[in-house]
């Protein structure tokens, strides 16, 4: 029975979360594999089969969680001698013993290019982004495998890092498709969504000025852009809505549980998705199977996470009059020069669901060298 080591101290929340679950939820089903996961909490996670580890105190800083990285575990897998694989999911690459090591790249921050109101928003953005350059980089040669969401990140971290291509994995994630109806004919204008977080890299600031030139130009009540923050959650938040609050066709919603996000997603007309950065994008994801016009980001991953979709048009960050325009175009429904993007498979090395990877994890032969 090989032994496996799953080190995730720092998930808690967020799409890392639900890579951690079902990562542990395919692991559980193995039972020809021991495994043991050094968790935050075990409640987050809990699946038979596994044993588990809590490492609370991770979390209460970066010197903490640096320390725990390169100190603590070292320390565990001294106790753990006979490790054939230690992953760790959360991009930092412990110091450890074991066959075989690798590291799963889960944030993009690295890319991410910083702005000097970046720092009055939310200075911990563009200092995580600083941070992960260092932990990406810091012992990132123990590992045999780096595994990617997406073939952009392959090739960046592979330029950043030094670190030959055939060493990362792409493996995208599994995503259900949301169960709703089109229902966008019925509504009174056409409805432009934007669900994101209140983070500033979300760049919402580009969809706001975009619909105040809008309404200028065509007048109120002639379409609707719905975000999902209401201008009270933080500092971005807050300057979002003092700077756009009195623009009549922006609807500062607020957070949606899963069914009225939903429900939104068949209202809506279009999803604009101006991001700044991603590791993929889940509305797009989402949205994508309606076969609605989507206007996104011209960034590597707003084109990797469309693969597939019908109708998409690509405006350049901070380019307010390109994005109005694709705008305009949706509410007079001139959209024949929105275009599907065709959907594509990256060369390997490759896996498509969790099964692939842990096989070329565990594979035996054709070893890459450290």
């Amino acid at each position: 029975m090989k032994q496996i080591v799953i080190s995730a101290v720092n998930i808690r929340k967020g799409g890392t979360l639900t890579v951690l679950r079902d990562c542990l939820r395919y692991l559980s089903g193995r039972e020809d594999l021991h495994v043991t996961a050094l968790v935050h909490k075990r409640g987050l996670c809990d699946y038979p089969g596994i044993d588990y580890i809590e490492i609370p105190w991770s979390i209460e800083g970066w010197g903490k969680r640096l320390k725990c990285e390169y100190v603590t575990m070292k320390g565990i897998s001294g106790k753990l001698p006979d490790t054939d694989l230690w992953l760790s999911l959360h991009d930092t690459t412990p110091n450890v013993k074991a066959r075989r090591q690798a590291v799963y790249c889960q944030t993009s921050f690295p890319f991410l290019k910083i702005r000097f109101r970046d720092f009055r928003m939310d200075k911990k953005i563009p200092l995580f982004a600083l941070f992960t350059k260092f932990a990406y980089r810091k012992n990132v040669h123990r590992n045999d495998f780096l595994i990617v969401q997406q073939d952009w990140l392959r090739d960046g971290l592979s330029r950043m890092l030094g670190v030959d291509r055939s060493r990362f994995i792409v493996a995208p994630p599994k995503f259900d498709n949301p169960d709703f109806q089109d229902t966008s004919a019925g509504e009174p204008v056409p409805m432009f969504l934007y669900p994101a977080s209140p983070d500033c890299h979300k760049n919402f600031e580009d969809l706001c000025q975009a619909a105040e030139k809008l309404e200028k130009k065509l007048g109120c009540g002639v379409f609707k852009v719905v975000l999902t923050i209401n201008g009270t959650e933080n500092r971005y938040a807050a300057w979002l809505h003092k700077k756009w609050g009195h623009v009549a066709s922006i609807d500062f919603h607020g957070f949606m549980a899963r069914e009225e996000l939903y429900d939104h997603y068949g209202k809506a007309a279009c999803l604009v998705f101006p991001s700044r950065v991603e590791t993929w994008g889940l509305p797009i994801s989402e949205f994508k199977p309606s076969g609605k016009p989507m206007i996104l980001a011209d960034l590597p991953y707003a084109h990797e996470s469309a693969a597939g979709a019908e109708s998409v048009s690509f405006f350049g960050i901070s380019k307010i009059d390109d994005l109005a325009e694709r705008m305009e175009l949706v509410i007079r429904r001139k959209i024949s020069n929105f275009g599907r993007i065709l959907p594509g498979t990256p060369e390997g090395p490759f896996a498509e669901d969790w099964e692939t990877l842990f096989t070329l994890l565990l594979q035996d032969e054709s070893t890459p060298t450290r």
